[in-house]
């Protein structure tokens, strides 16, 4: 199959003059609601599953039901972007959201919870992809760095106030009240993106043959950014769940363990924005960037794999933070730039199944190997993979972040 050109300029596919940076905004929105649904909700089951009747495989479940939804909807919702255009779907995906929330409302029954959670998993499927699409078809292949590393800025901070708002909430009125405070946060999102983002016609697609779908998802520039954010969320993932664990081993207690989170969150929110716009003018490429991206994180958890301690869990924290702060706007913005915009959703889709399995494959990895040896045992292997992931290359072409400075990457 020839290669297909990186870049499509077109009426169809750059917004007005003009209307660039306004209408990103609610996009942003849309990625922070998102995120912090999902971390409020989480530390609360988690803080509270004793007080609601939860057991320990209880809890589990009704903390996977949100990333079960996603890992098999984000593909589907992306591909139903590309075909009816991505604003009605980041629309109706934050309106169920909404709705999908309501069940929350009883959040003592721990059914209602479930029904909640994975209500509000397969909405966040539905906007979540279709937002990176549509944040892809504003930077109309110009400053894809800038607009990605603002979008997952946004996404931090939802990881880094998720946890302390959502606590807040819970004791002020329950989880009634952090559902509610839930619902209309994605309503006023939905009105947001309604009244000010533009809406893009889906542009005229190609028929594709199953070996041409294998031949695109196979490819270097679709593969290597992807694996890139798998391994990064993985690390991330793992640090959320295990770094508080390690604090309170060490007789930091739950609050500083916490602090571990926030400070992680922290970096990634202060470093994407930064590099985003060192990849808009040139000054970092794709694939070194994601390669320094990955070597930084799997740094950071090698240093708490091998010697724990108070300091070096702040120390390990802010290196993943900044190491998946610099991996992912580039591996996002990688993609926008070398995707044709009609098949936007699509890809955007499968990328963040690859962050999902990533997410939900890290915990597991280092748990398994931990519950057999040590937890250090399982945040070594960890590390060595994901410094094993900054090797394939992107290859030749495609890997500078400016347009207008093109170069080999190798």
């Amino acid at each position: 199959m020839p290669p297909e050109p990186s870049v499509h300029p077109g009426p169809s596919v750059a917004p007005a003059p003009g209307t660039v940076r306004r209408p990103s905004a609610p996009l942003y929105a849309a990625g922070f609601v998102t995120a912090f649904g999902a971390h409020s909700i989480a530390a609360g089951m988690g803080a509270q599953s004793g007080n609601i009747g939860l057991t320990l495989l209880g809890l589990g479940v009704l903390l996977a039901a949100y990333d079960i939804s996603e890992v098999f909807l984000k593909p589907v919702f992306g591909a139903l972007s590309d075909r009816i255009g991505t604003k009605p779907v980041i629309v109706g995906g934050l309106l169920a959201f909404a709705v999908l929330s309501l069940p929350g409302l009883w959040g003592s029954d721990p059914l209602m919870l479930g029904l909640a959670r994975l209500g509000q998993g397969a909405a966040a499927s539905a906007f979540s992809p279709a937002a990176s699409a549509m944040v892809a078809r504003l930077a109309a292949g110009k400053n894809a760095g800038s607009y990605f590393g603002k979008y997952g800025s946004w996404k931090s901070l939802g990881y880094v106030i998720g946890p302390l708002l959502g606590a807040g909430l819970i004791f002020a009125g329950g989880f009634a009240l952090l559902f509610a405070v839930l619902a209309a946060l994605a309503a006023a999102a939905a009105l947001w993106v309604l009244i000010r983002v533009p809406h893009l016609e889906p542009l005229p697609r190609q028929r594709y043959t199953v070996l041409d779908l294998f031949r695109q998802v196979t490819e270097r520039r679709f593969l290597v950014p992807t694996l890139v954010l798998a391994s990064s969320m993985a690390a991330m993932g793992s640090a959320i769940g295990f770094l508080p664990a390690l604090a309170t081993r060490h007789g930091l207690g739950p609050v500083a363990g916490t602090a571990t989170v926030s400070v992680l969150a922290i970096a990634s929110l202060l470093t994407q924005p930064r590099v985003g716009r060192l990849r808009d003018h040139g000054r970092i490429s794709d694939g070194r960037g994601m390669a320094a991206g990955l070597l930084a994180t799997a740094a950071g958890v090698a240093i708490v794999a091998v010697v724990p301690g108070p300091v070096t869990l702040f120390i390990s924290a802010a290196a993943i933070g900044a190491g998946v702060g610099m991996a992912t706007p580039l591996g996002f913005a990688h993609l926008a730039d070398t995707t044709p915009p009609e098949r936007m959703g699509r890809t955007m889709g499968s990328a963040e199944l690859g962050r999902e399995l990533g997410d939900a494959g890290g915990p597991l990895l280092v748990g398994g190997i931990a519950s057999v040896s040590a937890l250090p045992f399982g945040l070594g292997a960890l590390a060595v993979l994901v410094a094993a992931a900054s090797l394939p290359r992107l290859g030749t072409g495609g890997n500078t972040g400016s347009r207008a400075s093109a170069g080999a990457d190798n």
